[in-house]
């Protein structure tokens, strides 16, 4: 019988991470009034009704969020308006307003008609969320980030270690990912009081996502050691790295982690019965998009009025998010994207991040989907000049002086005493794909590959050679492990089509 040789790889991915730079003073203490119960399931959302649209008017709920400006700047702002692309090219109104609550009974019981989330948040909510997708709005790059005490220094670190964030939304789905990217697991306790598991990352949940980097900013300025870091997203990310008189700093963002996808949400009774309004929203988002695309400046004060920003923070804010085109929507839900999370990736990253406990009875991922708009936008050669142009904000030179942001073991199977990589078992091909959508989905980081081989024989050859028969293998031990390594990066770019410069 002969037994296939067990190859060790410690993956090390370097993702680009933001750095805290200036301080500022921070406000007293206060009572943890932003825990919240972490709930062991989802929500059950108020029953399914269709949205009627009253006056010809749309109404749109969004959160304050750059990513949502195309459609404020094709609609001219946030009231209804004649003046807007949507009724100068299809005679109806639309409608903005602001709320930061994820309420989905709202657009479950048709009592609004279009909102946003991110692909993750859709696979939690399951067959009673009656909504469809028709658009990818956008990536957040940079928006969304992981908050931790200055002395952590990688995803790996935070295992038995406690975390805060807001439990069903992009905050709770970024680190389940890392978390699940590292080997870890994520542990939900129910309170701080709780005995935090020393194997997994753990979590407790606050109303939202700024509550979040609230509870920890306290902890840190009170000398309290409850916390180590919080999941948020700006502008709250750099004012808590910011405000802990350098005892905290960003441990990452999603500038090069593409993997916080929104996606608009419509009413799906509405969307049935009205197919030319959901027509006219997707185009006019993608009309709104180029205009910021090709120059935002026109269009920062409108931006700055709806969310009450300055048209200085509106341009800040606008550099942290991607504005997808037409080919960048078609290659997402085709999953084609070659530089970014893909729709399904995504989904079904979701699907595993949270596990089955929490998600138990959740669609197939095409079921959300409604692409006959954009089909049709592409046939019609609507948009015909656009070009997906999704690249790293920062390139692969930048990126050799930082250290690591997470590390994993994977056991790859070769062929006996040889490199040669055993491609017909499966949990190799399975490990092999999941590395490359690694990379794919974080077009900024490199992989470093280590390669590492057992000492079960060193007692044989001490006995049978002595010492010099022990440094011999050891020799031809350390290069198979070398050589090894080249053979998972040569079927990474050869299979894969994985950049070779991206792997070392």
């Amino acid at each position: 019988m002969k037994f296939r040789h067990l190859g060790i790889l410690a993956l090390a991915m370097v993702i680009p991470a933001a750095v805290a730079q200036t301080q500022k003073e921070a406000g007293g203490l206060a009572a943890d009034a932003e825990l919240v119960e972490t709930r062991t399931a989802s929500p059950v959302l108020k029953t399914a009704a269709a949205y009627e649209p009253a006056d010809n008017t749309v109404l749109v709920e969004l959160s304050e969020y750059a990513g949502y400006a195309g459609i404020i700047v094709a609609n001219g702002g946030m009231q209804a308006s004649e003046e807007s692309w949507f009724f100068k090219n299809a005679k109806f109104k639309v409608k903005i307003a602001l709320a930061e609550e994820e309420n989905w009974s709202s657009i479950n019981a048709g009592r609004i008609g279009v909102s946003a989330t991110t692909a993750d948040v859709l696979p939690i909510y399951g067959k009673q969320f009656n909504v469809v997708v028709p658009l990818l709005i956008g990536y957040s790059r940079g928006a969304d980030g992981i908050v931790v005490r200055s002395e952590i220094a990688q995803i790996n670190a935070l295992k038995g270690k406690t975390l805060a964030a807001c439990q069903f939304n992009e905050s709770d789905f970024f680190i389940r990912y890392l978390a699940q990217e590292s080997g870890l697991d994520v542990n939900a306790l129910p309170d701080l009081a709780a005995a935090p598991h020393q194997g997994k990352i753990n979590v407790v949940y606050c109303a939202d996502s700024f509550g979040a980097g609230d509870i920890f900013l306290r902890d840190v300025l009170a000398g309290r050691d409850r916390l180590h870091g919080c999941v948020t997203w700006e502008p709250k990310t750099s004012e808590v790295a910011q405000q802990s008189q350098a005892k905290a700093k960003v441990l990452i963002t999603n500038k090069n982690l593409l993997i916080i996808a929104d996606v608009l949400l419509v009413n799906r009774d509405f969307a049935q019965k009205r197919p030319e309004l959901v027509r006219a929203l997707v185009e006019g988002v993608i009309a709104g998009h180029a205009m910021l695309r090709a120059d935002s400046k026109p269009h920062l004060d409108t931006i700055a009025k709806a969310f009450g920003w300055t048209p200085e923070k509106a341009a800040r804010e606008l550099a942290k998010v991607h504005l997808a085109n037409l080919p960048e929507n078609l290659a997402f839900f085709a999953g084609t994207m070659d530089s970014a999370g893909s729709y399904g990736y995504i989904y079904e990253s979701a699907v595993m991040a949270y596990g089955p406990d929490i998600i138990r009875d959740t669609r197939a991922s095409e079921k959300w989907l409604d692409l006959a708009h954009l089909k049709a936008l592409d046939q019609e050669g609507k948009f015909k000049d656009q070009k997906a142009d999704i690249k790293p904000i920062r390139e692969h030179a930048d990126l050799q002086a930082e250290e690591p942001l997470l590390a994993k073991n994977v056991r790859f199977l070769f062929q006996p005493n040889s490199n040669k990589l055993d491609l017909n078992d499966k949990n190799n091909l399975a490990d092999l794909e999941r590395i490359s959508k690694m990379l794919q989905v974080s077009p900024g980081s490199t992989l470093t590959l280590r390669g590492h081989t057992d000492t079960t024989m060193v007692e044989a050859y001490r006995k049978s050679g002595g010492a010099k028969l022990v440094r011999e293998m050891a020799l031809r031990a350390k290069q198979l492990s070398k050589e090894r390594c080249e053979e998972v990066r040569t079927v990474l770019a050869e299979n894969y089509k994985t950049d070779p410069n991206r792997v070392e």
